[in-house]
């Protein structure tokens, strides 16, 4: 049941014992049965599987209930398993697994002790990672970004704390986003499940978390890769995006009453990883009001969540926050919500010789020929209109607009002014009074 691995962030150890779960025997127990129960497993090592515990640990476990006579032996070896003995659920324990499941529906994956847990983020913290500029530009390099960008952004990175990006539009804080996501390149552990007071709250989720690719174990190796707790799936570190449909009650513990579980907020699955603010200032909720929720997880590396029975909690916040925007911050924050952002980096539109090279390098990927004459169009005539403020999404703007008329004239794939200026008038609307 122990998964192989190779170096880099510190696993967590397999349990080795039922005092190693550090989970409430009768707890264990009953997820055991409940498995039983629903899976129609007989065997120690499907078990062990099913539960995701080693399977000397899982004997434990079903040697205790056979003492409690909620199991007992089948007196039968499996004809695929070996010497394997099979196992059975009495009546009794029939009785108790419906009784179990009346409590809590959950089955399966034993969860993590939320104290087990918080060791685990310490071991592969966000704020262990250090970013080299080699490391920042490689994940950028499909961005034309100036140095004195890179200068800010590298840091603030490495820090592993908070960054509010802002500016115009449609200069790339998504794409800058998404960049620094791919910078952080190894691995982290997260878990299936973790347990507080008794109650499940179900934490792994493959929208979320990309699971890495299984190792397999060379036998010609000479160093032995390690096991790990294979409560936990090895993953990337995840990414969590919101954007306009942020609301606040999207940062707290979903419950589903039927199955009386819990599944984590979204920053709780960010952990170890990075949850980005797109569009702040965009969602019903006022800016300050996200923000004012951040204040405790940003300053103190903990959050705090609420049961059903209003029993408050802390769990570990270990998560590079990434909150973009296009307002100036002071138009949409107070100065004390500002200080509890670590970095705040401007985004603004490219200087006209980055411009041309994103507008070559894009022309270059999607086939357009370039046309010396209808750039100096482009720069001398249409740009002074806007006051040549330049933007990073106009190349793909406008080389997208001049494919798509050449593509409808039936002609070869070309740049001219007269393509300019019809590409051109698609990027704006005209400021005017229309009459009803």
């Amino acid at each position: 049941m122990n998964m192989q691995i190779t170096e880099g962030v510190k696993p967590p150890p397999p349990p080795t014992t039922l005092d190693d779960m550090r989970l409430p025997v009768v707890m264990m127990r009953d997820i055991l049965i409940k498995t039983m129960f629903r899976k129609s497993i007989d065997m120690v090592s499907e078990l062990a599987r099913a539960v995701c515990l080693p399977r000397t640990v899982t004997q434990e476990l079903v040697d205790m209930a056979r003492e409690q006579r909620l199991l007992e032996a089948t007196g039968t070896m499996s004809a695929t398993a070996g010497s394997e003995m099979g196992y059975q659920l009495t009546d009794m324990g029939k009785a108790r697994a419906l009784d179990a499941l009346q409590q809590s529906e959950y089955y399966g994956a034993m969860p993590v002790p939320l104290s087990v847990y918080a060791e685990q983020v310490r071991r592969q913290s966000i704020r262990n990672i250090q970013i080299t500029r080699e490391e920042l530009t490689g994940a950028m390099g499909h961005l034309v970004l100036p140095d004195s960008l890179l200068d800010h952004l590298g840091p603030a990175v490495s820090a592993g704390r908070s960054i509010l990006m802002y500016g115009p539009p449609g200069n790339g804080k998504s794409s800058i986003s998404n960049g620094i996501r791919d910078a952080m390149g190894d691995k982290i552990y997260v878990p299936l499940a973790i347990e507080y007071a008794g109650q499940v709250i179900t934490v792994y989720d493959p929208i979320v978390h990309s699971r890495a690719e299984a190792e397999e174990d060379d036998p010609n190796s000479l160093r032995r890769r390690r096991t790990f707790d294979s409560r936990y799936v090895r993953c990337e570190r995840p990414t969590v995006i919101t954007g306009g449909e942020l609301t606040l009650d999207m940062l707290d513990l979903v419950y589903n009453p039927t199955a009386r579980t819990y599944q984590a907020p979204l920053q709780l699955k960010a952990t170890g990883g990075i949850f980005i603010v797109d569009d702040l200032g965009r969602q019903v909720e006022p800016p300050q009001n996200l923000v004012n929720r951040w204040i405790v997880p940003l300053e103190e590396s903990k959050d705090i969540l609420a049961l059903q029975s209003g029993e408050k909690f802390e769990v570990p916040f270990d998560t590079l926050a990434i909150f973009s925007t296009n307002f100036h911050p002071n138009k949409i924050f107070d100065q004390a919500a500002l200080r509890r952002i670590f970095y705040k980096i401007k985004i603004d539109g490219p200087s006209q010789k980055d411009y041309l090279k994103i507008f070559a390098m894009v022309a270059r990927k999607k086939q357009l020929p370039l046309d010396e004459a209808a750039l100096v169009h482009l720069i001398k005539k249409k740009y002074p209109t806007i006051d040549n403020t330049y933007a990073n999404y106009q190349p793909v703007f406008l080389i997208d607009q001049m494919i798509s008329i050449c593509q409808f004239e039936g002609m070869p794939y070309q740049m001219t002014p007269d393509l300019i200026d019809r590409a051109w008038a698609n990027m704006f609307v005209k400021d005017e009074e229309i009459v009803n």
